[in-house]
């Protein structure tokens, strides 16, 4: 496990998953067909959002990386947890809801990666199903050259995040610098990042094209807006 994904958790103790988890419930129960009982939280990280959402769902979640999974784990036990690619995954199965939160989506990196891993979830939909998807910034919202920080600050632990937002064509990136002091010292570890930056019209052409009836709300859970996908039947 990395340095920096051990502390997820305190770096992003600033969101508020049990009101992000109840507004989706409200989405789910109006926008959905289907009887809404069986989840999937795709990308679902250290597995915070599904802690809250299975007092109300079935849940499975799914993520690229085991470090994360490994607390998803141990947060949520017994829930069945499936390490994938949400661009190419196949769990033989089909669920009610399918959430990709957290602007996750975006680490398809390119357009054709978004529509993969939209299909991909919208063949794991049940019919009446509801894909909900949160998605990264967009080219006109993003902003090149903006510098930002966060910081933890606990009696036993100091985090200083800091980073510079870059723009390569339609690829957002960044470096994030962390300075992380323990009583064991203080250390540096970087993270690169890279996140697509696609427009509203080709991600809800993208929802279309796999056969979803496609809404989005500029709203959302957390201010990103929110990605709406109901699959016939």
């Amino acid at each position: 496990m990395s340095r920096v994904t051990e502390y997820y958790d305190k770096i992003y103790g600033f969101k508020d998953y049990q009101a992000e988890a109840a507004k989706l419930c409200d989405l789910v129960h109006k926008h959905g067909k289907a009887d809404g009982s069986r989840l999937l939280d795709v990308a679902c990280g250290t597995g915070q959002h599904i802690a809250h959402l299975k007092h109300s769902f079935v849940v499975e979640g799914m993520d690229i990386s085991e470090a994360m999974l490994a607390i998803a784990r141990q947060r949520n036990p017994g829930v069945p947890l499936h390490l994938g690619d949400m661009m190419a995954f196949d769990l033989k199965s089909r669920f009610d809801v399918i959430t990709c939160l957290f602007s996750s989506i975006g680490y398809t990196r390119t357009l054709g990666g978004f529509e993969r891993a939209v299909r991909c979830m919208a063949r794991h939909l049940a019919p009446g199903g509801l894909l909900v998807v949160e998605p990264w910034l967009t080219p006109e919202a993003w902003k090149p050259g903006t510098v930002h920080a966060l910081m933890v600050d606990e009696p036993a632990l100091k985090i200083a995040r800091v980073n510079t937002s870059g723009v390569d064509g339609r690829l957002s990136f960044f470096d994030l610098h962390h300075l992380i002091g323990t009583s064991q010292g203080t250390e540096h570890v970087v993270e690169r990042h890279e996140l697509g930056l696609f427009t509203i019209d080709e991600m809800t052409a993208a929802f279309a094209a796999a056969d979803l009836t496609v809404e989005f709300d500029p709203v959302g859970l957390t201010g990103r807006g929110i990605l709406l996908g109901l699959h016939p039947g």
